[in-house]
């Protein structure tokens, strides 16, 4: 009797988190899981029990590798504040095939399951919390470095720049031009610039 082919955790992962990014939790079906995961459907319940639990983990991987290159990004500014500010420009050298020209999956998979699925909408808005203290944990050290003045506020600034951060993936989403990314980006770069002491 053939053995199945053993399969790669890591590569089935990164495959599932590229197609829920893609579609989202419930547009996705088992056939779609199949095709992107080279599974068959008892194997992908074998090894991940439940389409709900290959979301989270595809979520949990999303949201740490997000947070790994932004803090890697920070690490290599010349200052917190120009961190930041690199950070919007970023996406508007993004080339045209990059996944990272659509909607934040955090963003999306909230849209999607705040009404149907609490337990997956609860874990996404504590990712997207954590997204928000890497930003406070930011805006502080910028104030401790003699950027920001001693009276701003940290917490108010991270909601400020999440927010931001959050329309300017969405304008990328909708299909802006390169041109329009790239204005949006250098204004919301130039208003937290204009923070600087």
């Amino acid at each position: 009797m053939a053995r199945a082919a053993a399969y790669d955790r890591d590569t089935a992962l990164e495959a599932a988190m590229t197609l829920f990014w893609r579609k989202g939790y419930h547009a996705t079906s088992l056939k779609d899981l199949e095709g992107a995961l080279s599974m068959k459907p008892g194997s992908i319940y074998a090894a991940f029990d439940s389409k709900e639990n290959l979301y989270l983990l595809s979520l949990k991987r999303y949201f740490e590798t997000s947070r790994a290159n932004m803090k890697a990004q920070l690490t290599q500014a010349s200052s917190p504040l120009t961190g930041l500010a690199d950070h919007f420009r970023s996406y508007a050298d993004l080339s045209p095939q990059d996944a990272m020209r659509q909607a934040c999956m955090l963003t999306k998979t909230l849209v999607d399951t705040q009404s149907t699925d609490p337990g997956i909408s609860q874990v996404t808005k504590d990712y997207l919390a954590q997204m928000r203290e890497e930003f406070a944990r930011t805006f502080s050290a910028a104030q401790k470095a003699g950027e920001l003045p001693a009276g701003a506020d940290p917490d108010r600034l991270a909601r400020r720049f999440q927010a931001n951060l959050t329309a300017l993936r969405l304008e990328l989403h909708r299909g802006a031009s390169q041109a329009e990314v790239a204005g949006l980006a250098e204004d919301m770069a130039n208003e937290l610039e204009q923070l600087r002491v």
